[in-house]
C-alpha cells in the first residue's frame, strides 16, 4: 500500500513496465521497470544504445504505450489521460529540436500555448520570455526561420518551446548530442544551471556519463531493458556493477565498448 502511495505522489512512476516489440512474444526493449520520479528531480537515464533508455522516455508522454504494467503521470495512468492533454503537460526536447522549418522561431516556441487559446500579446510576451531565458535575444530572433539558425540555437529554440506553456515535467532525448564538443559543453552548463532555477521535474535521456555527473540529481543505468544502477552523481562511480564500471572507464579515455 506505501509503495502504491508513494507512485502516485511521484511524478512519474512506472510499476512492473515491460515494452516488446511486435506484440507480447516479440522483442523484449524494456522488463520489468519499477521507478518513481519526483517532483522537481532531474533523473538521468543512462545507457548504449540500444538499451532502453528512448523507449522508456516515450511512455512517458504516451508517444508509447507499455506492453504490460503502468506508466503513472501526475498519478495518473498515461493510458487514461487523453493523449494531447498530455502533450501539453510534458515539454519534450529531442536531438536537432524538432522544429517546423516552415514556422519562424517565435512560431515554433509560441505553438502550444497557441493550441492552448491564449491570447496573441500573452503569447508574444511569453516567447520574448522564454528566448531571453534561453540566451536568444527576442528582437534578433524571433522572427528567424530554423534554417537561419545554428546548431545550438536551434536547441536553445527547442528547449524555450518545451517550457513555453509553463509544463510541469521536461523530457529530453539526447539533445545536445548532435552537436560539437564546445557547443554541447556550454549547453550542458547553461542547462545545469536552468533546471536548478525551474526546479522542474526533468527526465533527461544520454549515453555521455560525464553529461550525466552534470545534470543529474540521480543516474538510472540501463543495460538490455533492465535497470542496474540508480544513484546519485556522487555515489554513482562507487557502485560495483560491470555496467558501471565500463562507463567510468569511459572517462579516462577507454570506451569499453560503451556506444
Amino acid at each position: 500500500m506505501n509503495a502504491k502511495m508513494n507512485a502516485e505522489r511521484a511524478a512519474v512512476a512506472f510499476s512492473s513496465v515491460s515494452f516488446h516489440v511486435n506484440g507480447p512474444v516479440g522483442r523484449v526493449i524494456l522488463a520489468g521497470i519499477s521507478l518513481e520520479v519526483s517532483a522537481g528531480e532531474t533523473l538521468v537515464l543512462l545507457g548504449r544504445s540500444g538499451s532502453g533508455k528512448t523507449t522508456l522516455l516515450r511512455l512517458v508522454n504516451r508517444l508509447l504505450l507499455p506492453s504490460s504494467g503502468t506508466v503513472l503521470v501526475g498519478g495518473r495512468s498515461t493510458s487514461e489521460w487523453n493523449a494531447i492533454e498530455l502533450r501539453r503537460h510534458v515539454g519534450y526536447v529531442i536531438q536537432d529540436a524538432g522544429l517546423f522549418p516552415h514556422f519562424t522561431v517565435a512560431q515554433n516556441v509560441g505553438l502550444v500555448p497557441g493550441l492552448l487559446g491564449w491570447t496573441a500579446d500573452r503569447i508574444a510576451a511569453r516567447c520574448d520570455e522564454m528566448l531571453r531565458l534561453v540566451d536568444l535575444d527576442p528582437v534578433e530572433f524571433r522572427d528567424r526561420r530554423p534554417r537561419e539558425l545554428s546548431g545550438g540555437q536551434r536547441q536553445r529554440v527547442g528547449v524555450a518551446r518545451a517550457l513555453a506553456a509553463d509544463p510541469p515535467i521536461l523530457l529530453l532525448d539526447e539533445p545536445f548530442g548532435a552537436l560539437d564538443p564546445v557547443t554541447r559543453a556550454e549547453l550542458q552548463h547553461e542547462f545545469a544551471t536552468l533546471a536548478r532555477r525551474l526546479a522542474k521535474t526533468i527526465v533527461f535521456v544520454t549515453h555521455d556519463l560525464r553529461e550525466a555527473l552534470l545534470l543529474a540529481s540521480r543516474i538510472v543505468l540501463l543495460q538490455t531493458g533492465k535497470i542496474v544502477a540508480s544513484a546519485t552523481p556522487q555515489e554513482f562511480l562507487g557502485i560495483d556493477h560491470p555496467e558501471v564500471r565500463a562507463f567510468a572507464a569511459s572517462l579516462a579515455g577507454d570506451t569499453g565498448g560503451v556506444a
